[in-house]
């Protein structure tokens, strides 16, 4: 069971639980000096000796991950502690996971077992919900790989709101765009149950009420909300797993350089208005009325009244927040459309074959 803690400084309790868990060093991942002072401060003076990782991009690839591995092992040691976004958190879960791995060959091909080292999370973000989450992305030769064994999940998660107050504004959009979606995305999906239903519903609900107040005017309450509206966003698609939004987003991250939550965050505009429009294309067991009355919940937490007035008051925020697609060439959206893996579809509650996926492209890249 993760332990989480809240509040300014949470994460000076990092030192306490590592005497506690008898660790003799620990790998710290992250980029140091953080953004804050008072974090960078604390690591500095922290009494357990630590190694520190930073060299991995913003979409971790593969070969970074392994020069973590290949240097938490050589400097022995025994936990690791994740400060920074979803790509830090992601990269933390890959280096305790491939860690006690056989070396020569791929780590994600080997049989994957959990390695019980101890993985402390401090999100400096709030949209991936990562500290709370069982997985983890990178990329390998170009393509995405997600991992995803429930003990992937951080042991503790320390969520610290001031972390957040320094983040320049287009970040912040990114990431809470990214939350949302995901939040949304794990209400419709297929493996919905009533406990990420009600993650999904207060993540959304946070969110909306909040965002103003976080982006645009640095409100202190507001930013507590919208870290706590990320985390449950997080423990939401824990249980469900994210959508085509997502699926979809990868690729457009990667071929136009855009943010991973800007490039969700225009997908799931269109995906949505497709289902509302062709509700009939239903695959989720529970029928199309079950899922037309999903649309409704999800618009009345975003304060509409039904699937279409939701839908248009996300297009809004996307125009408020002033997040639009790239220009797409032919070719490039049939690159686009090659890349998605159909089975990562399979959470989807509409079925969508290569054209459905084909017209969605040209509308979040012509518009």
């Amino acid at each position: 069971m993760q332990k989480i803690f809240e509040g300014e400084k949470c994460y000076c309790k990092i030192g306490d639980i590592l005497k506690e868990l008898g660790v003799k060093k620990f790998m710290l991942v992250g980029k140091m000096p953080f953004h804050t002072t008072a974090i960078t401060e604390y690591f500095e003076n922290i009494k357990t000796p630590f190694v520190m990782f930073k060299n991995f991009t913003a979409n971790p690839k593969y070969e970074e991950i392994c020069e973590g591995v290949d240097l938490f092992n050589a400097q022995e040691c025994d936990a690791i502690v994740a400060v920074g976004g979803g790509s830090a958190i992601d990269v933390a879960k890959c280096i305790k996971l491939f860690s006690k791995m056989q070396k020569g060959k791929l780590y994600f091909e080997q049989e994957l077992f959990d390695t019980k080292i101890p993985l402390l999370a401090v999100p400096t973000t709030a949209g991936t919900g990562s500290e709370s989450t069982k997985f983890s992305v990178f990329y390998y030769k170009g393509e995405k790989q997600s991992i995803a064994p429930e003990y992937l999940v951080p042991e503790y998660a320390f969520l610290d709101e001031t972390l957040l107050y320094s983040l320049p504004e287009y970040q912040k959009k990114c990431t809470l765009l990214d939350a949302l979606c995901q939040a949304i995305e794990s209400w419709w999906s297929v493996h919905s149950n009533d406990q990420s239903k009600s993650y999904a519903k207060t993540a959304v609900e946070k969110i909306i009420k909040n965002y103003k107040g976080y982006i645009f005017d640095c409100n202190e309450a507001a930013t507590k909300e919208i870290m706590l509206g990320s985390n449950y966003a997080g423990k939401a698609i824990n249980i469900t797993s994210t959508t085509a939004p997502h699926a979809m987003s990868y690729k457009l991250t990667t071929l136009y350089g855009i943010p991973h939550g800007h490039s969700v965050g225009i997908g799931l505009d269109y995906v949505w208005e497709y289902m509302i429009n062709n509700i009939e294309k239903c695959a989720d067991s529970r029928g199309a009325e079950y899922l037309l009355n999903v649309f409704d919940d999800i618009a009345k937490a975003l304060g509409g009244k039904n699937a279409k007035e939701g839908s248009f008051i996300y297009k809004n925020l996307l125009k408020e927040l002033e997040i639009s697609g790239p220009k797409a060439t032919k070719e490039e959206l049939e690159i686009l459309t090659n890349a998605v893996n159909v089975s990562r579809l399979k959470s989807h509650p509409l079925k969508l074959d290569r054209n459905a996926l084909y017209e969605l492209y040209k509308n979040i890249t012509q518009n």
